[in-house]
């Protein structure tokens, strides 16, 4: 690694215009060739704005920053600095522009003037650099979310930059696509030398750097290591940011009497959990069991979805099956987690459950088809909600769009009105046209408040001039102005820093212990799941895999890795125990799994 530095800022301030907040506040940061580097941050610390400064989409109010000895506000540099400076975004749908993959990996070199013969070697050694060659004449949109983001890869890689950045690259990606772009990007750092600036809000992704950077309100706060920046500990929640969750189990287990350094792997842990167990005289075959928690018995708001088939684009040469023949059971009361691999059919799933898709039988030019002589009848599918019986044209859908309410990913795309007012009661007047104004006040006021926002504050600003976690909030509360029974998310906590997670999270729980009487959520984060859920179910391939309690599905580590998914922390902890003799029945959570271990060592086990 050589010691000039690749990227180099020096007093760097930014404001955006209108907002009073300094996005960045005179920040001096370099970057060395070959380094990799991990930026973590709360959201609006300034992370993304720093990225895009040093390669040049926006230009500092002060202060100066250079690439490869390159001022960077000079117009005239421009087209020198993204030939040394790629970036990757968060959402792959936004950077494609072409309708074959390799036409995609050009766009970048041929705007550059590279010429054609060099194009074609660059594109070969790009797809194959992200595992994607046999990919070459694919159409971008038929592939999955992780494809896509590799592609989006590839695509930079092109322009063969020395500076690749990442900014929340892996984001909206299942545990499949996120291993594979980062493992990608940990190739390309060690075996071709690039310089990586990787910005995540996955802690586990920042432990995989040379450098961790912490910002702050604009500000660079902690930089180094990031075994020292993880040791830092109550520091990081300051920041609005978290430990790691293994760095949480090490605290647990020493505050128990454990002699337990800090480490940052799984097997790493358990060789030091091992290592306490032998040293106390406790040995493999010694440890007690647990019983785990069951699922509810369920009651009047109840879904029962049987033998659910959905097909986009049917009857066209781009026919895809979402669903094939799912049925799955809901209980009223649960916290219930769906996960799948991108494509699974989870999205599909959900939006049938408040009528965004309808059940063929419901559709107004229905008729049902007799069966053929000598071939059984055909199997309609039925979804049942409460009182809804979903494949009944007469099921009253606006009624029901009420009481199963639905937020989608990144809800705060769905903000469109000209104040949060009207954002949040826009679907209590749809849903009920006579309500008289003073109730609709008090309904919206309600609903704002209940997700942490000052009413008389907000109610008369645009949605579009808050931070990203108010506009998220305002988005929820416009679904839980009419107090749904039925509570339904799609990746709620995606793209939230640490503690805007923890907050969205603590308020699901609230509305679930409230009024709400189940709460479903889609996520791709395994820890979420075991965090949250009472039951979740495992979709693959448009099928049901699986339906448990958290602690029984995640016990599944090899089935679940080759669906692409991944297990929760503690689990792969538990999985490298039970190969050293010693068996932890923990309900998945960080907490449970260090009571269990801890009542091993000290013999006081709560079975």
């Amino acid at each position: 690694m050589e010691d000039k530095p690749i990227v180099e800022c020096t007093g760097v301030k930014f404001s955006y215009p209108g907002r009073q907040e300094a996005a960045l506040n005179g920040v001096d940061f370099c970057v060395r060739r070959g380094e990799f580097v991990s930026i973590i941050g709360h959201n609006g610390s300034g992370k993304s704005t720093l990225a895009r400064l040093i390669n040049g989409l926006l230009v500092a109010d002060s202060g100066t920053v250079n690439v490869m000895g390159l001022d960077v506000s000079d117009d005239k540099n421009a087209v020198e600095v993204r030939r040394h400076v790629g970036m990757v975004f968060q959402n792959p749908d936004n950077q494609m522009v072409a309708s074959i993959v390799e036409d995609d990996v050009a766009f970048g070199p041929e705007n550059l003037g590279v010429e054609r013969e060099e194009i074609g070697r660059r594109i070969d050694w790009a797809l194959n650099a992200v595992g994607m060659e046999k990919y070459r004449l694919s159409t971008p949109t038929r592939l999955s979310g992780g494809q896509k983001q590799r592609i989006a890869v590839a695509g930079v890689l092109a322009i063969k930059p020395d500076i690749l950045i990442l900014d929340e690259s892996t984001a909206m990606l299942d545990p499949k696509g996120r291993r594979e772009v980062i493992d990608v990007v940990r190739r390309l750092n060690r075996e071709e030398g690039m310089t990586i600036i990787l910005i995540t809000h996955f802690m586990e992704e920042a432990l995989l750097a040379d450098r961790t950077i912490v910002m702050n309100r604009g500000e660079i706060a902690l930089s180094g290591a990031p075994e020292e920046i993880f040791e830092s500990g109550d520091a990081l929640e300051t920041f609005n940011l978290s430990l790691p969750r293994i760095s949480v189990i090490c605290r647990n287990l020493r505050a128990a009497g454990m002699d337990i350094k800090d480490v940052l792997r799984p097997e790493e842990l358990a060789e030091e959990i091992i290592k306490n167990m032998n040293n106390r005289g406790i040995y493999a075959g010694q440890s007690p069991s647990f019983a785990a928690k069951e699922g509810l018995a369920g009651g009047e708001w109840d879904i029962d979805i049987k033998d659910l088939s959905f097909v986009y684009s049917k009857k066209s040469p781009f026919a895809t099956k979402a669903l094939d023949g799912v049925t799955l059971h809901i209980s009223e009361g649960e916290f219930f987690g769906i996960i799948g691999h991108t494509g699974s059919g989870k999205s599909t799933l959900v939006q049938h459950l408040n009528a965004l898709i309808k059940l063929p039988q419901a559709q107004k030019h229905f008729h049902k088809k007799k069966a053929k002589k000598g071939r059984p009848a055909p199997i309609y599918p039925s979804i049942k909600i409460g009182k809804y019986d979903l494949a009944d044209k007469k099921c009253d859908f606006k009624s029901l769009r009420a009481d199963v309410g639905m937020v989608f990913q990144y809800p705060e795309y769905q903000l469109f009105a000209e104040t949060v007012f009207d954002d949040v009661a826009f679907g209590l007047k749809n849903f009920n046209k006579k309500l008289p104004p003073e109730e609709i006040e008090r309904a919206v006021k309600d609903s704002l408040e209940v997700v942490g926002l000052d009413y008389a504050e907000l109610k008369d600003k645009s949605p579009f001039d808050l931070s990203g976690g108010q506009k998220r909030r305002v988005a929820i509360a416009g679904v839980i102005v009419t107090r749904p029974d039925i509570l339904i998310l799609d990746e709620p906590a995606a793209g939230l820093d640490p503690k805007g997670k923890r907050e969205i999270m603590e308020l699901l729980h609230k509305l679930h212990r409230e009024w709400c009487k189940t709460v479903i959520i889609v996520s791709h984060d395994m820890d979420e799941i075991a965090d949250n859920c009472t039951m979740a179910a495992v979709i693959s391939e448009g099928k049901v895999f699986a339906c448990d309690i958290p602690a029984k599905l995640f016990s599944r580590e090899s089935e679940l890795l080759a669906l692409g998914l991944d297990v929760p922390l503690t689990e792969k902890i538990s999985s490298c125990l039970k190969k050293g003799g010693f068996i932890v029945n923990s309900d998945c959570t960080v907490s449970d799994f260090s009571d269990k271990v801890a009542g091993i060592y000290t013999g006081v086990g709560n079975a």
